[in-house]
């Protein structure tokens, strides 16, 4: 089977032997998969990753040790927790100090034909969901556990800054919470699909407010963009901070400790609420895939998903 393989900086296509399904996991063919920013981060050297990227994913279980598995469409959960430490045991299963993470730490991803999950990790997709839809199943929880984390009243006010892929579902799901959002990027055409949906948006050419809004989502993917978080942020607001940036990042710390803004780390999040929202067709996806790549021309789609302006690029 062919693979992605990234070291260095390098994305290629490897021949790699069908992986060996350990007990108590599926075997899974790919059927598409999305390239979202952490994938351009270790290709640019976050966390010295080498190996087979991914996990952003649609596929069939040809194998698994539960029958109703197979010849089902499945997403997955991304951490492989070990199930045994303190951690797991109060249901922290995602911060697990001995977890492997698909495509990212100890596990190789989703961007190859074929690849193994643990049956746990599993989610089977509705009929109803496209699959081109159901590949964003992961980003749009990530995206949902803002909520999950804070307690945002219906009505507020809240900014996003950032119109990647990331910062348009974030925009999306708030509004369909009921915040009057105001998503703040550089990229007319991007907002515009936050704009359909009833999303206030603003294109940035100077400064941002300052000291504006109670609760501010950074999701530009920048190393500046904290910095335009904190500062937008009003005293004892809050900032949730969803952007996975290599290297360090800096912070002007006395504004923080002055105003007394809280910052929150998001990461993933809960897939069930996030198959109902696919399910139910309410967020808009269509507009945010740029292009459609086969697998065997990974290096074009990393390419592409780089480029100024792209959104999502899948793998088929």
């Amino acid at each position: 089977m062919i693979a992605v393989h990234l070291e260095n900086g390098r994305v290629s296509i490897k021949q790699r032997p069908r992986p060996r399904r350990p007990q108590g996991y599926a075997l899974i063919r790919l059927n598409c998969a999305g390239i979202c920013n952490t994938d351009l981060e270790l290709q640019r050297g976050y966390y010295g990753f080498c190996g087979t990227p991914g996990h952003e994913f649609v596929g069939e279980v040809v194998e698994a040790d539960t029958a109703r598995l197979v010849g089902r469409r499945v997403v997955g959960e991304i951490n492989l927790a070990c199930g045994n430490c303190s951690w797991c045991a109060r249901g922290l299963g995602r911060h697990c100090p001995n977890r492997k993470v698909l495509g990212i730490v100890r596990q190789a991803g989703a961007f190859a034909e074929c690849f193994v999950l643990p049956e746990r990790n599993l989610h089977v997709v509705p009929d109803s969901i496209p699959s081109e839809h159901a590949v964003f199943a992961e980003p749009l929880a990530a995206a949902l556990e803002v909520l999950d984390q804070v307690r945002i009243p219906r009505g507020a006010s809240v900014a996003v800054l950032g119109d990647g892929k990331l910062g348009l579902l974030v925009a999306q799901v708030l509004h369909l919470h009921g915040a009057e959002v105001h998503q703040f990027g550089r990229h007319v055409e991007k907002l515009r699909i936050a704009q359909a949906v009833g999303v206030k948006v603003g294109v940035v050419r100077k400064r941002l407010p300052v000291a504006a809004y109670d609760w501010v989502v950074e999701a530009t993917g920048s190393s500046e963009g904290l910095q335009q978080a904190v500062r937008i942020a009003r005293p004892r607001g809050t900032v949730v901070m969803k952007s996975t940036v290599h290297g360090l990042v800096p912070i002007d710390t006395a504004r923080v400790v002055v105003n007394e803004v809280t910052l929150v780390g998001s990461r993933c999040g809960r897939f069930e609420p996030a198959l109902h929202l696919l399910r139910a067709g309410k967020v808009r996806l269509s507009e945010m895939i740029s292009a459609r790549v086969p697998l065997a021309e990974a290096p074009r789609a990393f390419d592409l998903a780089a480029a100024k302006g792209s959104l999502k690029v899948l793998l088929v």
